[in-house]
């Protein structure tokens, strides 16, 4: 007959007994890792939604791209002086120039924000990490 497997938890203790190691608070090693991993989902989080508003930014900087070609293109009317159309073409370019620099920033504006947010929340939880570490060193002296 087959022996029922054992889970991890028990395979770890049953080492540990075996190899007469020093008790292992087994049950806050596994605490101290969700805790690791709910930091890591968190900071995935945010630099998904950091994603997220990035592509939005993007999708209106697209949409507000063709409808000012969508607007000069029915302003066009043939003819004119030299002066009128060199005077239309620098005015376009101009808007558009600033308006590339404008998106642009705010663009580099929402990475250093998603990035940022993200970098906190692993960086609070290897401080948190290092106090659980030093207490439980602490406790044991």
């Amino acid at each position: 007959m087959a022996q029922a497997p054992q889970n991890f938890t028990d395979m770890f203790k049953n080492l540990g007994e075996q190899l007469k190691l020093p008790q292992v608070d087994v049950s806050k090693i596994m605490q101290h890792h969700q805790k690791n991993l709910d930091a890591m989902t968190r900071s995935w989080q945010a630099m998904a939604s950091g994603a997220t508003e990035i592509a939005n930014k993007q999708r209106a900087i697209f949409e507000a791209a063709v409808k000012d070609v969508t607007e000069m293109a029915k302003e066009y009317k043939p003819g004119g002086s030299p002066q009128e159309i060199m005077a239309k073409q620098t005015e376009f370019a101009k808007k558009a120039m600033e308006a590339a620099i404008a998106n642009t920033r705010d663009i580099a504006e929402l990475v250093q924000k998603s990035s940022s947010e993200a970098f906190q929340i692993v960086q609070a939880r290897m401080k948190e990490s290092y106090e659980e570490i030093k207490a439980s060193v602490e406790k044991k002296s």
